[in-house]
């Protein structure tokens, strides 16, 4: 199944669009024809991730740390609000920042949609549902989450995002919509960024040991980059409200994912266990009942072929 619902958008700003996600998402409105301005203050997100889009008609980019200002100058139809550190070594690092980003970053890009009268699409997270008491997830789980733990600076700021989206909605009539990606992996991911699958693809392609933390039994369903953005989209062209979960319902352990990129990569690489994180959660899954039906949508590349698409990807960018 895939999604029959389109929509001609004219001019879309993109928070965070140098990202990981962001990126893919520029380069799949420019292909369907929409101007693109791509707002990225370069924290996380890496200008070799938007350089091939630099040249082409209708994308802008504009350097910005949304949390202070949205300086777009063209009126958009469409703003996705992507901005955000999203790995643990990022937000970690950056906790003021993500939380700013997610409140104050919110707030601005809200009032662009609200001024130009635009679709808004809010990048929420599977990490509301925190460690969840339920299996698999679905809209209408409130989620277990550790307020002031590690990940909370991450965890609360996408779950006010949310309240603040909705609350915007409600007072001023802006056309919103909230949806929580699961785990996405796939090309331009940073080797480096302390999740599960780049950090066992490099290491697997380095010939390193992979780390895999606690007993390895720990779940995440992973869906590959090409299908979070047709998701994202679909839901924007959709007007539906949300939130509404984007993820692949195949559920894999950590230590299952490490073998299996191990075998993808041919490497001979063994597995190391290290301590689990704080608050890492058991499980995660996302119901996605809701996105089949309003949406149409459900993801198509298998994690077979994603990790082989992202293997290959790695080891490009390493023979460069």
């Amino acid at each position: 199944m895939t999604s029959a619902i389109s929509r001609n958008w004219e001019h879309a700003v993109v928070t965070g669009g140098a990202g990981f996600v962001g990126s893919h998402l520029c380069a799949a409105l420019l292909d369907a024809g929409a101007a693109v301005t791509c707002v990225d203050d370069f924290s996380t997100g890496r200008p070799e991730n938007i350089s091939p889009l630099l040249e082409r008609p209708g994308f802008t980019l504009v350097q910005a740390n949304v949390a202070e200002e949205l300086p777009v100058s063209r009126s958009p139809d469409l703003v996705l609000h992507f901005a955000s550190p999203a790995s643990p070594a990022d937000y970690l690092r950056l906790p003021l920042h993500t939380m700013e980003t997610g409140s104050l970053g919110t707030r601005n890009a809200l009032e662009l949609a609200r001024r130009a009268g635009a679709r808004f699409v809010l990048a929420s997270t599977s990490e509301v549902y925190g460690d969840p008491q339920q299996n698999p997830q679905d809209e209408r789980y409130w989620g277990n989450v550790n307020p002031v733990g590690p990940r909370s600076v991450y965890d609360e700021a996408k779950r006010f995002g949310e309240a603040l989206t909705t609350a915007h909605a409600e007072a001023h009539g802006t056309d919103t919509c909230i949806v929580r990606l699961f785990n996405t992996y796939g090309p331009r991911m940073r080797g480096h960024d302390g999740r599960a699958v780049p950090t066992f693809v490099r290491q697997a392609l380095a010939g390193e040991p992979l780390t895999v933390t606690g007993d390895g039994r720990q779940t995440r369903s992973l869906c590959y980059v090409h299908d979070t953005v047709s998701g994202v989209l679909a839901a924007a062209a959709h007007g539906m409200r949300g939130p509404v979960n984007i993820g692949n319902p195949g559920e894999l352990t950590m230590l299952g994912l490490a073998r299996l990129v191990i075998a993808l990569a041919g490497s001979r690489s063994e597995v190391r266990y290290i301590e689990r994180p704080v608050d890492d959660p058991a499980v995660r899954c996302p119901d996605i009942t809701l996105a089949r039906d309003k949406l149409g949508w459900e993801p198509q590349v298998a994690a077979e072929e994603g990790l082989r698409r992202t293997i290959d990807w790695f080891r490009s960018e390493a023979g460069r």
